[in-house]
């Protein structure tokens, strides 16, 4: 069996298993983040939700209200999308099989789910490679692991294609996916890179807005036309469409901060935004 051992471990976020539970903690209970510790006592029906991939330190406080919003669920099944920063592998990529190994234990992927998507959409490969080296989706899986104490399996999609026709195929096929397990959809994605804290929160603000109003159109409209620097907008746009085809009505804006709020560094910033879709 094929075991995905961590790429980022020690930088992204603690190796160490107790360091780990309480680096999640604290970012539960900081400023930028809900305040509280899960499980949430809120059983509103939430179908997916955005989440940002840097570093803890940086961007773990905002991901929290995500991973907060659906700590009262119990998904058998987690579809991540994310990234593929090093542009290895298939243009997408879902592991077939295996484990995804963290500090804080094993997940499963959920083989049959992979050869079923991948029957939907060729595009979306059986491919390990791909995601040996990637930090979008690794860093999602321990806040899985500490907010769900019962059995889930994940089904990781990392993308280097991540075009609006690819997007909106990638989407629906995850919406098919959603009638054989009960699922819950994650997007990984951070905003604005590298930017004046000011001029990010004004460009993420202006991508933000189709995406509370599930408007892929506009969203590829104002990336192209603003040059926003959103490194998983495909992944953000496959969430938006699969999420649009189970039923939701409107995305929710938790919480938004760059890595300048975070730090008081504002020269050169990153954006994270914490979204849910219900």
């Amino acid at each position: 069996m094929q075991v995905r051992t961590p790429a980022v471990a020690g930088m992204f976020y603690p190796k160490e298993k107790n360091e780990l539970k309480t680096a999640i903690h604290d970012c539960f209970l900081h400023p930028f983040g809900p305040g509280k510790i899960p499980p949430t006592s809120n059983n509103e029906k939430i179908l997916g939700i955005i989440s940002p991939h840097a570093g803890y330190m940086y961007s773990g406080p905002v991901a929290t209200n995500s991973f907060y919003s659906i700590s009262s669920q119990k998904p058998e099944l987690v579809i991540i999308t994310g990234p593929n920063h090093y542009g290895i592998g298939c243009n997408v990529a879902v592991m077939k099989e295996g484990m995804w190994k963290t500090p804080l234990g094993e997940v499963e992927v959920d083989t049959e789910c992979a050869m079923e998507i991948n029957k939907i959409f060729k595009d979306i490969e059986l491919d390990f490679f791909s995601h040996t080296r990637d930090h979008s989706l690794e860093v999602q899986i321990p806040m899985l692991q500490e907010i769900y104490s019962h059995k889930f399996k994940i089904l990781p999609i990392i993308l280097i294609n991540q075009d609006y026709q690819t997007a909106k195929k990638i989407g629906s096929a995850i919406a098919k996916i959603a009638k054989m397990r009960k699922i819950m959809v994650v997007g990984s994605s951070d905003f604005t890179h590298y930017e004046e804290n000011n001029f990010a929160h004004k460009q993420d603000s202006a991508l933000i807005e189709p995406i509370l109003n599930l408007d892929l159109d506009e969203f590829y409209r104002v990336l192209q036309e603003k040059q926003v620097s959103a490194c998983g907008y495909g992944a953000i746009a496959s969430t938006m469409m699969a999420c649009k085809e189970l039923g939701a009505k409107e995305g929710r804006l938790l919480k938004y901060a760059t890595s300048g709020d975070v730090t008081g560094d504002k020269s050169s910033v990153v954006g994270y935004a914490s979204i849910v879709f219900s």
